[in-house]
C-alpha cells in the first residue's frame, strides 16, 4: 500500500487531506504537535477506513526540524510515497510591531522546513523513480499583502520552488503539484489575528476546507502542476497579471486590515 506523510495534519486542510488519502486506499504518517488530536484523528481513520495510520508529534517550526521527523519516519521502515507539505502559518498586523522571531519562525517553517523535508524525501523518491509531493501555497503567492508582507512572501517562495522542481523531478518518474486556495474555512484567520479582517469576512471567496482539500488531490492525480482552488479565486489570481501592482497592493492592504 502507498504511504502518505502530512505535515500539520491536526486540522484543517490538513486533517481533511487525512481522510482523503486515505479514503483513497494509502496508509498514512500524520505530523503536528498535537499528539492527543494527532491520536484522535488516526483511530477514527483507522476505524472508518481500515488503513495503518502513524502519528509523530513534534513542532516543525524549529530548526533542524526536517531533518528529526525523517529520522522518525526511517524508524518506521516504510516508504514515503506522498510528502504533503501542509504546515505552515500566518499573522497579520504591521510589519514593525510583529516580533522578529515570530517572523524568522514563520520563514523557518513556511519556507525552510518544507524544502528541506522535499529535499530528503525526493532523494528517496529518485532512487524508487516514482513518488508525489503536494505542496500548500496559496493565492496570496501570487500577489504583495500589506499587513501579511512576510506570508504572503513565504508562499510566494512555496509556488515558484513548487513550479520549478516539478520540471526537474519529472524525469525521476516524481509528480509536484502545488495547491494555492484562496481564504478557506480554517483555523488559519483565528490563529492569524484577522477573523474580522474583510478578507475572513468576504463570502463570495470563501471555501469550504475539504472540497480545496479535495482539489489538491484531484490536481496531483492528474498531474497537474499548479492548483487554484475555486473558480473565483482563479480568475482574481489571474487578474493580478493584468492589473497595476500599485493597484494590488492597495486592495490588498484593505483586505488584510
Amino acid at each position: 500500500m502507498p504511504t502518505a506523510l502530512i505535515t500539520g495534519a491536526s486540522l484543517g486542510l490538513g486533517k481533511d487531506f487525512a481522510d482523503i488519502f486515505a479514503k483513497a486506499g494509502y496508509d498514512l504518517i500524520l505530523v503536528a504537535r498535537s499528539k492527543d488530536k494527532l491520536e484522535a484523528i488516526a483511530n477514527d481513520l483507522i476505524a472508518k477506513y481500515s488503513k495503518k495510520v502513524s502519528v509523530i508529534a513534534k513542532d516543525l517550526s524549529k530548526p533542524g526540524a526536517a531533518k528529526e521527523l525523517w529520522a522518525s519516519v526511517a524508524g518506521l521502515k516504510t516508504d514515503v510515497d506522498c510528502l504533503v507539505n501542509n504546515a505552515g502559518f500566518g499573522s497579520n498586523g504591521p510589519f514593525l510591531e510583529s516580533t522578529f522571531e515570530k517572523e524568522s519562525e514563520m520563514i523557518q517553517l513556511n519556507v525552510n522546513f518544507l524544502v528541506e523535508l522535499s529535499y530528503l524525501a525526493a532523494q528517496k523518491m529518485k532512487e524508487r523513480k516514482s513518488g508525489e509531493i503536494l505542496n500548500v501555497a496559496s493565492t496570496a503567492g501570487f500577489q504583495p499583502g500589506p499587513f501579511m508582507s512576510n506570508y504572503y512572501a513565504t508562499k510566494a517562495y512555496v509556488l515558484s520552488f513548487s513550479e520549478g522542481i516539478s520540471e526537474e523531478f519529472s524525469p525521476y518518474g516524481i509528480t509536484v503539484s502545488v495547491l494555492c486556495p484562496g481564504p478557506t474555512k480554517t483555523e488559519f484567520f483565528k490563529n492569524a489575528d484577522m477573523k474580522d479582517s474583510k478578507l475572513a469576512k468576504s463570502r463570495f471567496l470563501i471555501m469550504d476546507s475539504y472540497p480545496v482539500a479535495q482539489a489538491g488531490f484531484n490536481a496531483l492525480k492528474a498531474k497537474q502542476t499548479v492548483k487554484i482552488a475555486g473558480f473565483m479565486n482563479f480568475l482574481l489570481a489571474q487578474s493580478i497579471r493584468f492589473s497595476p501592482r500599485f493597484m494590488i497592493r492597495k486592495i490588498a492592504k484593505i483586505l488584510n486590515q
